[in-house]
């Protein structure tokens, strides 16, 4: 079995993307919808993000997104402990659906797995990359935030340049390349680099 990533800044379309793989019949774990879910369950979780941002960061027992990403968007160093808290334990979640899977490619979609050194857990790793102003607007229409919220969402991950250095897959997710036939062929270097 190998073990891809797919990532990709913010509005790139990492997870339309993922949304085909699905549909060509592998499966992939969708890291940061787990994150979202131990955040709101994990004990540990919930202790420590009371105890750095105080009780109101959960309203009815729902994590305050917006109060968090104005926390750690704007703070290197809180954003690096949150990160810390709680990506060991989304990996050990995927790891054990993965063992479960039975197919020679398992997929795990996530947003920042070079920031966080979790690319070097992988096989393969799969860039989707998009022009920035595109990824801009797909963000602000998708999320109704500004301009300036979505910049510092950008300036909080690598570029895809530094990515790119790193020799990953490329899908290109402009709105003119055809994603499925760029999909299908990495899926098919993939397959005939595990012969």
């Amino acid at each position: 079995m190998k073990i891809v990533g797919i990532t990709g800044g913010i509005g790139s379309g990492k997870s339309y993307v993922a949304q085909i793989i699905e549909r060509t019949g592998y499966p992939v774990y969708y890291a940061d919808k787990e994150a979202k879910i131990l955040m709101n369950s994990h004990p540990s979780i919930i202790r420590a993000l009371v105890n750095w941002f105080g009780t109101d960061i959960y309203i009815n027992g729902e994590l305050n997104r917006e109060k968090m990403a104005s926390h750690i968007f704007q703070n290197d160093s809180l954003r690096k402990r949150v990160n810390e808290l709680v990506h060991p334990l989304v990996r050990e979640a995927f790891l054990s659906w993965s063992l479960k899977q039975g197919k020679p490619l398992v997929f795990n979609e996530a947003a920042i797995l070079y920031e966080t050194e979790a690319y070097k857990k992988f096989h393969e790793i799969i860039l989707i990359t998009a022009p920035v102003e595109l990824r801009i607007s797909r963000v602000m229409s998708r999320d109704g935030i500004s301009k300036e919220q979505v910049l510092d969402r950008m300036e909080a991950q690598w570029g895809d340049d530094k990515k790119l250095s790193f020799g990953p897959f490329e899908i290109i997710n402009d709105s003119k390349l055809p994603l499925l036939i760029q999909t299908e062929e990495v899926i098919a270097q993939l397959l005939k680099s595990d012969d």
